[in-house]
């Protein structure tokens, strides 16, 4: 059967950059940046993106375009041995991932309702706050709104590449860019906002240590969707004249770019309104209602806001279920339809506890963490980082001379050196010292 491919190189980068454009930068680096310290975060996330992030993020690419499989097949195709058992770490960890994201993402979805009656508009962040609070704990919500989630996820993905996950980046994409600006000028304009951004720009250096950097790592890993096979199975669609150093830089810097346009969306406003920065995941599901409450046309910029999130939280999602579709297809024959229902049935079974991990399951803790919370460690801060490790490692010993062949022949020799560093050396030192220290 050939191999779908994308459309176009802006195609490829759009649908690609929103996988990370999602739920990992609007809301995820919020919170995470404002539970470590802010301004010392971004620092040393911007080190984690630019240097091992990037490097690994151009590796999956480079495995996924010359194997023109998922990552399985193709650890298996290229080189074989033990090889294989990465890509189906990596698939397991996207697994992980959209279990517990798909009930962030049915958030979303309920928020947008919440913005329809307008019983999220107020600027009583107590009120906000006791109405997410609510909200999550209510089991048949919590189910009824991941299945919804879910459902729309397998929706795009079982049209395909081109027609689907391509086609709505495109549109998405731009749009999302678009309204966050819009917001972000609403946001600095609040009185005490000042005081966030400076909290956001500002490092305090005495801020840093191993377990900051540890979700550093993890967060530029799942900002750049790296060890989960997913930029493996984006990139065995990639026409092979395709120059992929170039892309990846597009990739992460819009995907970096996003990072901190949330920030300057969320955390000004979290001062405005004396919201306790490290607040957690429901950050932005508290702070953007009261923004929109104080502002011309609320009402309509929320709908606008949820609406664009869902888009957002979708390009991620469909992003994270491709490789476990593409997994399916590649090594057991399935076809698209069947292998997407497979994959999609099995991510909502182990869904439920993460949905159930703010209400009936709150009190039930594995090595301190609730299910959702564990899950969300798990992938971010053990298994992405690892699946990114394995796969530079693999470009950086196992099948070096194919990459300096195809690289050369894309007009890319001049970065392989550095780039030869990142993947062999860089990369292996700095996660396997953040993991030593962190234990």
């Amino acid at each position: 059967m050939k191999r779908a491919n994308w459309g176009s190189k802006l195609g490829f980068i759009l649908a690609t950059a929103g996988s990370a454009v999602g739920l990992g930068a609007i809301w995820k680096f919020p919170y995470m940046a404002g539970k470590n310290g802010g301004g010392a975060f971004l620092l040393v996330y911007l080190a984690c993106v630019f240097t091992v992030g990037i490097g690994m993020l151009l590796a999956e690419m480079i495995i996924g375009r010359a194997a023109q499989k998922s990552a399985t097949t193709a650890y298996r195709d290229l080189k074989g041995g033990l090889w294989p058992w990465a890509g189906r770490l990596s698939v397991l960890c996207s697994f992980v991932i959209l279990s517990f994201y798909s009930v962030v993402g049915g958030w979303t979805f309920a928020y947008l309702y919440q913005s329809i009656t307008g019983a999220a508009i107020t600027s009583n962040v107590d009120q906000l706050g006791a109405l997410f609070g609510q909200f999550i704990a209510d089991p048949a919500q919590a189910i009824l709104y991941t299945v919804l989630f879910l459902g729309v996820t397998m929706w795009v993905v079982l049209c395909g590449v081109e027609k689907g996950i391509e086609r709505w980046s495109k549109v998405l994409m731009p749009l999302l860019f678009g309204l966050m600006l819009v917001l972000i000028a609403r946001s600095l304009t609040l009185p005490g906002a000042m005081e966030g951004v400076a909290y956001f720009l500002t490092p305090d250096f005495s801020q840093i240590n191993s377990d900051m950097v540890l979700d550093a790592m993890g967060l530029a890993m799942f900002s750049l969707s790296v060890g989960g096979g997913l930029i493996i199975a984006y990139g065995s669609y990639v026409a092979p004249e395709t120059n992929l150093s170039k892309t990846s830089l597009w990739i992460t810097l819009l995907a970096t770019l996003a990072c901190i346009f949330a920030g300057l969306l969320v955390l000004p406003a979290v001062f405005a309104f004396n919201v306790d920065p490290s607040a957690g995941p429901g950050l932005t599901f508290i702070t953007m209602p009261a923004i929109f409450a104080q502002m011309p046309f609320g009402q309509l910029f929320a709908i606008a806001f949820f609406l664009l999130l869902i888009f957002a939280a979708l390009t991620s999602s469909v992003s994270i279920l491709e490789p476990i579709v593409a997994f399916l297809i590649d090594e057991f024959g399935f076809a698209r339809k069947t292998a997407t229902w497979a994959a999609g049935l099995s991510v909502f079974v182990f869904s439920i506890p993460a949905a159930l991990s703010f209400g009936v399951l709150k009190d039930f803790l594995l090595f301190g963490k609730n299910p959702f919370d564990l899950m969300d460690y798990a992938a971010s801060n053990i298994m992405l980082p690892a699946g990114g490790l394995l796969s530079a490692l693999f470009v950086g010993w196992a099948i070096w001379p194919r990459v300096t062949q195809d690289m050369q022949a894309e007009g890319s020799a001049r970065i392989l050196p550095s780039f030869r560093i990142v993947c062999a050396w860089v990369s292996p030192v700095v996660i396997g010292a953040i993991w030593i220290h962190s234990l």
